[in-house]
C-alpha cells in the first residue's frame, strides 16, 4: 500500500484520466525559442516519463503583442504547430498528457507594442502600454481562441488560460489596471467580462472534449486587488463559462510579498484553495511552494484541493512521481526554491535550468552515460562540488572515493541551512548524504587528503572549497575592542554582541545579516508569523490580500557596509535580492555603501567615505563580522602539481565567488560527463 494515496489517486476530466494528482505546472524555460524542438520534445517527454499527472507548457504566445517578449514561442504557423506537435507525440509515447499555457502578458511584455486596459506603465516591465480599442479587445480574444484550437491540431490535450500573475486578463479584473468606463471596465461585471469571453472563446475553437484550465488569481498581494467576493464570483462564472479546471495563482509579478522563495513557507496558501475549493463544483489546484510528496499529500487528504501544481521540482528530478510510485520519496531530488538557475535565469534572458539538477532542460547535451572504462577516482572534499562529482561519476560507473577531512559531508551547505528562509538546504544536505550512499562511492571521514594518498588513482578531483579573504583591516588588540569574527565562526555559533558591524555586502553578509537580527521561530516555518511579517492576510479580510506589515523586532542593532559604491544588494539574486533588500530594511539594519574601513580599536570601527576618505565617524560596536570574500583552497591541489600528479579543480577552488553551488555542482556534473 502506497503511503501517497491520494497524490496518486487518478483524476477523471472529461474523457481523459490523469494518472494522478500531480500537475507539472508551467515554466518558461527559453527552450523553445532555441529553435531546437528535439531539446523541448527531451524535457517534456523525460518529465511524463518520471509520472506526471499532467504536465502544461511554458507560456505560448498568443500574438506578437502579448508575447512576453519579443519573438516569444506561441502557434502562429503550420512549422509552429509541426514543431509542437513533436513535444505532444514524445509526451504520449511515455503515457503522458500535456496541455499548452497560453499567455497573453499584457502591460509586463517587454516590447513597446504592449497593450493593456489602460495606459499604466507596469514598475517591472519598461515600456508603456497602448490602450486597446474595441476592435483591439476583438483581436486579442481571436487570437487566444486561435491559439487554442492551433494546440488541439498540435496534438495537445487541452489549454490552460493564463489569468494570474498580473497578466493580461488579470490587469483587466482590477482597478489597478483597468480604468476603462466602457463595457470592459467599471463594475466588476465588466473587469470580468474580457477574462469570461476568452475562456467561452477558446472552449468553442478547441470543441467540447480538451483539457481547458484557468489560472484564477487566488490573492493579488497589490493595491486595490480583488476582493474574495469578487474571487468566487469569477470562479463560479469561469465554470459556467466552460473550463474543465482552475488552477490557482499567487500574486502579481509586480507584488512586494515573496511567494515562490525559499522563505516562503511550503504550502503558504493552500488555505485558500481549500475556501475556494468549496465554492466550485469542478477540479481545484493549488499551488506554491509544494515541493515533497508528504506536503502534497497533506494538502489531498485534509481536502484543501483536487489537485497539487508543483513547477521548480519538476527540474530538480524529472521522476518525481515514479520515485514516490516506488516508495523512493527520499531520493528525489529537492527543490530549494532558490531560483538561482530557474527564475533568475529566466529573467535574464538565459536558459533555465536547475541548481540542484543542471541536467534539467540540458537533457540532450548533458547525458551521464554509463562508462565503458570504469576508473578509480578520488574526489577531494565533500562539498556540494565534491559531492556532486561522486554521485555523478558513481552514476557512470567509475569507482570513487570521497575524501572529507570534517566529521560529515556537506561543506558550507551546513552554514547556508543556518540562515532563517533557508531550511531547505538542510534538505539538499539529507539528499546528498543519501546519494552518497552508491555502492561506486566510498566516503572517508575525517581525512585529511594528502599526495601519498591520491598518487594511485586514475583521476583526481579538488573540490577543497575556499578559505575567507583577510581584508587586512588595521586592528588593536586591546581590551574592549570589538571581536572581530568571520562569518564562519559567526554561523557555527560563536557569540555575538548587540551592535555588530558586518564587513562585506555581498550574498553572504546578507546572509549573516538576515542571522543576526533574527530570534525565535523562522517565519519560513511558521505560515502566520510569515504572513505578520509580509502584511499578508486572506482577501476575505482585505482587498488584494494586503495588510500592513508587523515584523518582529531586530535581535540586535545591525550595520552592513560595502566598499563598493552602490546600493548594497545590487548584485544579489535578480528575483530574490529585493526579499532580501526587504527584509534588512524590515529588521532596521543599516545598510550601506562606499565606506573605507580605517581601523578597529577600542572606540570601534572607524569609518570614512568616498575616495578621498571623507566624513570619517567611528561605529561604537561590540562585533565586527567579515564577509570579506574567500580564496581558493588550493594547497593540496599545488603540492599535487609540484610532484607532477594531474588533476581538476571544480567548485569554490577552482574559483571562489560568493559561495556559488549553482556553478559548483554544474561545473561537477559536466566533469563528470567527461571522464
Amino acid at each position: 500500500m502506497t503511503s501517497h494515496p491520494n497524490l496518486l489517486r487518478p483524476l477523471q476530466i472529461g474523457s481523459r484520466t490523469l494518472r494522478n494528482r500531480s500537475l507539472m505546472g508551467s515554466m518558461h524555460t527559453g527552450l523553445e525559442e532555441t529553435g531546437d524542438w528535439s531539446r523541448v520534445a527531451a524535457f517534456y517527454a523525460a518529465r511524463a516519463k518520471g509520472g506526471a499527472g499532467l504536465i502544461v507548457t511554458g507560456g505560448m504566445a498568443p500574438n506578437a503583442e502579448g508575447g512576453v517578449f519579443p519573438g516569444a514561442a506561441g502557434l502562429f504557423s503550420d512549422q509552429d504547430i509541426a514543431n509542437h506537435r513533436r513535444v505532444t507525440d514524445a509526451v504520449h509515447a511515455e503515457g503522458g498528457l500535456i496541455a499548452m499555457q497560453i499567455l497573453h502578458a499584457g502591460r509586463y511584455a517587454y516590447s513597446p507594442h504592449c497593450v493593456a486596459p489602460s495606459a499604466i506603465k507596469s514598475p517591472i516591465s519598461p515600456f508603456p502600454p497602448q490602450e486597446l480599442d474595441e476592435d483591439g479587445i476583438e483581436k486579442q480574444i481571436q487570437d487566444i481562441a486561435t491559439a487554442a484550437a492551433r494546440a488541439i491540431i498540435a496534438g495537445y490535450d487541452g489549454v490552460e488560460i493564463m489569468g494570474s500573475e498580473g497578466y493580461f486578463l488579470n490587469q483587466f479584473l482590477v482597478t489597478h489596471t483597468n480604468r476603462r468606463q466602457d463595457r470592459w471596465g467599471g463594475s466588476f461585471e465588466n473587469r470580468m467580462r474580457l477574462p469570461l469571453e476568452v475562456v467561452r472563446r477558446a472552449r468553442a475553437a478547441s470543441g467540447p472534449d480538451p483539457i481547458l484550465i484557468f489560472r484564477l488569481s487566488l490573492i493579488d498581494l497589490i493595491p486595490d486587488g480583488s476582493t474574495w467576493n469578487e474571487v468566487i464570483q469569477l470562479a463560479k462564472a469561469v465554470e459556467a463559462a466552460g473550463a474543465s479546471l482552475i488552477n490557482t495563482g499567487i500574486g502579481w509579478h509586480e507584488a512586494r510579498v515573496p511567494t515562490i522563495a525559499t522563505s516562503v513557507p511550503r504550502a503558504a496558501f493552500a488555505d485558500l484553495t481549500a475556501k475556494l475549493r468549496a465554492e466550485v463544483s469542478l477540479p481545484v489546484i493549488t499551488s506554491n511552494r509544494i515541493n515533497t510528496p508528504d506536503v502534497a499529500e497533506e494538502i489531498l487528504s485534509a481536502g484543501q484541493a483536487d489537485m497539487v501544481s508543483m513547477a521548480r521540482p519538476w527540474l530538480a528530478d524529472p521522476d518525481f512521481i515514479a520515485k514516490t510510485m516506488a516508495g523512493r520519496s527520499a531520493d528525489i531530488a529537492p527543490c530549494i526554491a532558490c531560483n538561482q538557475a530557474c527564475l533568475d535565469h529566466t529573467f535574464s534572458g538565459k536558459l533555465t535550468s536547475c541548481l540542484v539538477n543542471p541536467r534539467a532542460c540540458h537533457e540532450t547535451e548533458l547525458r551521464l552515460a554509463p562508462t565503458d572504462q570504469p576508473k578509480r577516482i578520488a574526489i577531494v572534499g565533500a562539498g556540494p562540488a565534491g559531492m556532486a562529482a561522486a554521485i555523478a561519476c558513481a552514476e557512470r560507473g567509475h569507482k570513487v572515493s570521497l575524501f572529507e577531512a570534517s566529521d560529515k559531508p556537506g561543506g558550507q551547505l551546513h552554514l547556508a541551512a543556518t540562515i532563517p528562509g533557508k531550511e531547505e538546504f538542510k534538505g539538499l544536505i539529507d539528499w546528498f548524504t543519501g546519494q552518497l550512499a552508491h555502492p561506486n562511492i566510498t566516503l572517508h571521514l575525517n581525512t585529511k587528503a594528502t599526495p601519498a594518498l591520491l598518487a594511485g588513482f586514475d583521476e583526481r578531483i579538488i573540490a577543497t572549497g575556499v578559505t575567507p579573504r583577510d581584508p587586512a583591516i588595521p586592528t588593536e588588540t586591546v581590551p574592549d575592542a570589538p571581536q572581530v569574527l568571520s562569518y564562519i565562526d559567526v554561523l557555527k555559533g560563536a557569540a555575538v554582541g548587540e551592535r555588530v558591524a558586518i564587513i562585506g555586502a555581498g550574498g553572504i553578509g546578507f546572509d549573516v545579516a538576515e542571522y543576526l537580527v533574527h530570534h525565535g521561530t523562522s517565519p519560513s516555518l511558521d505560515n502566520a508569523l510569515w504572513r505578520r511579517e509580509w502584511g499578508v492576510v486572506p482577501s476575505w479580510q482585505a482587498r488584494g490580500g494586503l495588510t500592513t506589515p508587523a515584523p518582529e523586532a531586530p535581535a540586535r542593532q545591525v550595520w552592513l557596509l560595502q566598499r563598493k559604491p552602490e546600493k548594497p544588494g545590487r548584485r544579489l539574486g535578480k528575483t530574490t535580492g529585493w526579499i532580501h533588500r526587504a527584509t534588512l530594511a524590515a529588521k532596521d539594519v543599516q545598510m550601506i555603501g562606499g565606506v573605507n574601513y580605517e581601523r578597529i580599536d577600542a572606540q570601534g570601527l572607524h569609518l570614512s567615505h568616498g575616495p578621498a576618505r571623507e566624513r570619517p565617524e567611528i561605529l561604537a560596536v561590540d562585533t565586527v563580522v567579515l564577509c570579506t570574500g574567500q580564496n581558493p583552497a588550493r594547497d593540496l591541489a599545488e603540492s599535487l602539481s609540484a610532484q607532477g600528479l594531474t588533476l581538476h579543480l571544480i567548485g569554490g577552488a577552482d574559483v571562489a565567488a560568493e559561495l556559488d553551488a549553482k556553478r559548483a555542482i554544474d561545473q561537477a556534473t559536466r566533469l563528470a560527463t567527461t571522464l
